[in-house]
């Protein structure tokens, strides 16, 4: 959902879901984390808001009363909408300038995520819908979050990354290892969505970089 500010700035508000054992004080050291990432490919937070309500819940067969704390992200409002909504099964089906300036601001955003703090961040669920587009077509990647904030950059075991599956790396996959390399595996697959098509890409894993770079050159001239 999106609404206004005050000062006429429209925003997006994103109501994030349970977080069992994340406290106020965590969440807010989360956000703090989050609110120092400024680039202009990356959205950018603008607040948050919190608020605890009484519901009816089922409790062994009783409607017991039980509080509840229900917490939003506000980000800027981009109107170009998902990624995913301009990608086609068909190749190229943006033109060639913007898939470019697309592809290089994802690139430039991830390595910000990755490089551009003391500690990285990963993201661990880029795909198209985490991309949001400005009235520019500028690429914008969201979505990344609490819990991601990684103090080594040392291969590490989770079961917690909840990715479409299409944009995992096989290492997680079959080890639920994760690398560094988890994000770029997943941004990999975008750009060849964004050249060869949402479902055509699949033909592209056997395909030498030598024909595919000829076809995408064929596509653009």
């Amino acid at each position: 959902i999106h609404g206004v500010q005050d000062n006429g700035e429209y925003i997006a508000v994103k109501k994030l879901n349970l977080m069992p054992g994340l406290d106020d004080e965590e969440f807010k050291n989360e956000f703090n984390n989050l609110m120092r990432v400024q680039h202009q490919n990356t959205i950018r937070l603008v607040g948050y808001s919190h608020h605890t309500t009484q519901v009816l819940a089922d409790h062994n067969g009783k409607y017991v009363s039980a509080r509840v704390k229900e917490r939003s992200l506000c980000s800027e409002y981009l109107e170009g909408g998902s990624l995913d909504k301009h990608l086609s099964n068909e190749p190229c089906a943006l033109v060639w300038h913007t898939c470019y300036e697309i592809i290089k601001g994802l690139c430039e955003g991830l390595h910000y995520l990755h490089k551009g703090f003391e500690y990285p961040i990963y993201h661990l669920e880029l795909k198209p819908t985490k991309v949001l587009l400005d009235k520019d077509m500028m690429p914008k990647i969201g979505g990344f979050g609490f819990y991601r904030l990684f103090d080594s950059i040392e291969a590490s075991n989770t079961p917690e990354v909840t990715a479409t599956r299409v944009y995992m790396p096989p290492e997680y996959i079959s080890k639920r290892l994760i690398t560094p390399k988890f994000d770029v595996f997943s941004l990999g697959i975008i750009i060849l969505q964004i050249m060869a098509g949402k479902e055509s890409y699949t033909k592209c894993i056997d395909t030498s970089p030598e024909v595919f770079i000829e076809s995408v050159r064929k596509n653009f001239i």
